[in-house]
C-alpha cells in the first residue's frame, strides 16, 4: 500500500472523531509527494507529532469545502498564490497571528490578515540564448522591444505563471501599458504560445529563439540532470537573466504555501508545522528538495541556483497582485495572445 493511500486511509479514521485526534496534524496538498514527504518526515522526527498527508491533485478547495464541519485537514498546502486565496475567499482558511512566522516571512509574501504565508518561492526569469544574447540585464519591457521580433518563446498567457506576471504589471503600469506591453511581446514571438518553461530551453539550443521566459526552478531541474541527459542540455544551453519591472525594484515570484483549514480538529499542531516549515531547517530542504528559493531571508539556495545570482524580489505585495489577475487574463484574450 503506498504512502498516499496509507494517509488517505488513516483519515478516514480521523474523519469518524476529528476532535479527539491528539499528536496528529492533517495536510492535504497539491504538492508532489517527494516535495512535501521530507518536510514532515523531519517534522515528526523533531516534534513527534505524526503528519498524516493525502495528495489531492485536483479540486483540493472543493474537497474541503463538501466535507465541511467534519473535514479532517489541519493545513492545507498548494502551489500559486491564487490558489491560497481562493482557499481564502471560499472561506476554507482561519487566521493566524504568529510572531515566528511573521519574523521569518516577508510581509509582501504572507497574508495580512494571517490567513495564508508562503513557505517557497520560484522567480520568473529570463531565459537567453549563451551564444547569440549578449544583454547581462534586461527588464520584463524589454522583451517587447523590436529587436527581439521572432525571438521570443513563452508558454500560454494564461497560464498562472504568466497571468501572474501579467497582472504584477497592471498593478505598477496600467491596463494600456500592459495591453501595448503584451502585443509587443505577441508581434515578437518565434513560435505560438504554447508549451512549457522547459520548452522554451529546448526552442533556445534549437535555435528557433533567443530569449524566453521560464520559472528559475526548471532550471536546477535541467541542469541537475534530473530530468535527463537530454534535459540537462537545454538547460546548459542558455544564460538565466533575474529581470526587473522598468522600475528596477525586483524579480517578480510565485509561491508555494499553506494555510490552516477553518475546521482544523487539530489547530495547534497545524500552527506548529507552518512555524516549523518556515524554520532554517524545513528552509534548506526545500531549497534543496525542489530548487526553489527559500522565503526565510539568510538562508541558502540551492547551489546550482545561487549560481543564477543575486534574488531581489519584487516588493509589490501578493495580495495587490492578485487583484488583477482576472483583468490580466482578459487581456490575454484581448490581444489574442495564445492565438
Amino acid at each position: 500500500m503506498t504512502t498516499r493511500f496509507i494517509g488517505a486511509a488513516l483519515l478516514g479514521l480521523a474523519l469518524a472523531t476529528p476532535a479527539l485526534a491528539d499528536g496528529t496534524v492533517n495536510i492535504y496538498t497539491t504538492r508532489e509527494p517527494a516535495l512535501i514527504q521530507p518536510l514532515l518526515d523531519s517534522f515528526t522526527a523533531d516534534t513527534g507529532i505524526a503528519a498524516k498527508v493525502v495528495f489531492v491533485k485536483e479540486g483540493l478547495a472543493q474537497r474541503v469545502e463538501t466535507e465541511g464541519a467534519n473535514s479532517p485537514a489541519d493545513l492545507l498546502s498548494v502551489v500559486d498564490y491564487g490558489n491560497l486565496i481562493e482557499l481564502v475567499d471560499r472561506g476554507l482558511t482561519q487566521p493566524v497571528d504568529s510572531a515566528a512566522l511573521n519574523e521569518a516571512i516577508p510581509a509582501n509574501l504572507r497574508d495580512p490578515a494571517g490567513n495564508w504565508f508562503a513557505l517557497s518561492m520560484r522567480a520568473r526569469v529570463i531565459y537567453a540564448a549563451k551564444d547569440r544574447v549578449t544583454d547581462e540585464t534586461l527588464t520584463y519591457e524589454d522583451l517587447a522591444d523590436p529587436r527581439f521580433k521572432g525571438e521570443v518563446c513563452i508558454r500560454s498567457g494564461q497560464h498562472p505563471y504568466n497571468t501572474s506576471l501579467i497582472a504584477a504589471m497592471i498593478a505598477k503600469d496600467g491596463v494600456d501599458a500592459t495591453r501595448t506591453w503584451l502585443e509587443g511581446v505577441k508581434a515578437n514571438l518565434a513560435r505560438k504560445a504554447g508549451g512549457g518553461d522547459r520548452d522554451v530551453a529546448r526552442d533556445i539550443l534549437a535555435n528557433l529563439c533567443d530569449v524566453g521566459i521560464g520559472n528559475s526552478y526548471y532550471v536546477g531541474l535541467m541542469r541537475s540532470g534530473a530530468g535527463g541527459e537530454e534535459q540537462k542540455a537545454w538547460g546548459e544551453a542558455i544564460r538565466v537573466i533575474l529581470p526587473t519591472f522598468k522600475d528596477k525594484a525586483g524579480t517578480h515570484v510565485n509561491i508555494s504555501g499553506a494555510a490552516v483549514a477553518k475546521n482544523a480538529p487539530n489547530r495547534d499542531n497545524a500552527v506548529k508545522l507552518l512555524e516549523y516549515l518556515a524554520s532554517e531547517k524545513a528552509q534548506e530542504i526545500y531549497a534543496k528538495a525542489n530548487f526553489e528559493y527559500p522565503v526565510r531571508p539568510g538562508v541558502a539556495a540551492d547551489p546550482i541556483i545561487a549560481a543564477l545570482g543575486p534574488l531581489t524580489v519584487d516588493p509589490l505585495p501578493l495580495t495587490d497582485i492578485a487583484k488583477h489577475r482576472v483583468e490580466a487574463s482578459e487581456l490575454v484574450d484581448a490581444v489574442g495572445f495564445d492565438g
